[in-house]
């Protein structure tokens, strides 16, 4: 099972625009959520992406515009579940798909997904969970073989099932994404989605006709040529976990491989893109 997570806690003066500016900054060096407060920011990196001179690379650090401190402290992942369920708010997404806890009332959606989302992500909270969402909504799924890489809590892989995707596979590499995706997928009588543990190593031999990655810029642009060549003549795959300013690269990456860009959406200065071959 994976270490546990760094918790850094960002007071920042004047806050707007340097949350903003911070966030993209450390979201590069592998912070994986986020918190905004009303003086900055609460961010937190898992332990093994974590280095002692982490920051010493972060220019908004040394920015005279702003006056930012920040304290650490390392957090086990169990009281980080705590947080998560204590806090967990249900979602609604286009009108058409809700994500809630199984204590939230049951809304009148197309689509109703029920998740514990303990240390996973993907509670549709994100922005790019949200617009993920929002593209397989929008999208044909009935018969398809797909693939959800970095599937956190399966909430994609769940809602392809649920629009009649007929194989699917859910993968990441962090245990607790693991563990709670087998529980959602079961939760939401969705057992013919097979779920394992691991990285684009697992790809090896497979294809798919459509696969969904929502993992952070690096991670897609390094695993990018595997993506490719586990997608089938015709597929779409749909990227997310990066920002609006990272489009260009993730667009010449994917022509690069002989993918066609469609269409994007942007929440929060987020994107997730669709590309076909």
């Amino acid at each position: 099972m994976a270490g546990n997570y760094f918790e850094f806690q960002f007071k920042i003066d004047p806050v707007q625009p340097a949350s903003e500016i911070l966030i993209a900054e450390l979201g590069y060096l592998g912070f994986e959520s986020f918190v905004e407060n009303d003086d900055g920011i609460t961010a937190y990196i898992p332990e093994e992406e974590y280095e002692d001179d982490i920051l010493a690379n972060v220019h908004i650090l040394q920015s005279e515009d702003f006056k930012i401190t920040y304290s650490q402290n390392e957090i086990e992942r169990v009281n980080w579940n705590e947080e998560w369920e204590k806090n967990f708010t249900p979602i609604l997404v286009d009108e058409r798909c809700s994500v809630r806890a199984p204590f939230h009332e049951k809304l009148d959606v197309n689509f109703d997904i029920v998740i514990e989302p303990k240390m996973s992500f993907g509670t549709g909270h994100h922005a790019t969970t949200h617009m993920m969402i929002q593209h397989i909504l929008k999208n044909d799924w009935e018969g398809k073989s797909v693939l959800d890489m970095g599937c956190g809590t399966g909430v994609l892989a769940i809602l392809a099932a649920m629009k009649g995707a007929k194989t699917i596979d859910a993968i990441d590499i962090d245990n607790w994404c693991y563990l709670n995706t087998l529980e959602n997928i079961s939760r939401n009588d969705c057992e013919h989605i097979n779920v394992e543990e691991g990285g684009a190593e697992l790809l090896e031999g497979r294809e798919y006709d459509t696969i969904l990655a929502n993992i952070n810029r690096n991670i897609l642009l390094r695993d990018l040529p595997i993506y490719e060549k586990s997608l089938k003549a015709n597929g779409d795959l749909f990227l997310s976990g990066f920002y609006e300013g990272d489009l260009p690269a993730i667009k010449k990456a994917c022509e690069k491989a002989g993918l066609d860009f469609i269409e994007n959406f942007e929440r929060n200065d987020w994107v997730a893109a669709k590309f076909s071959r």
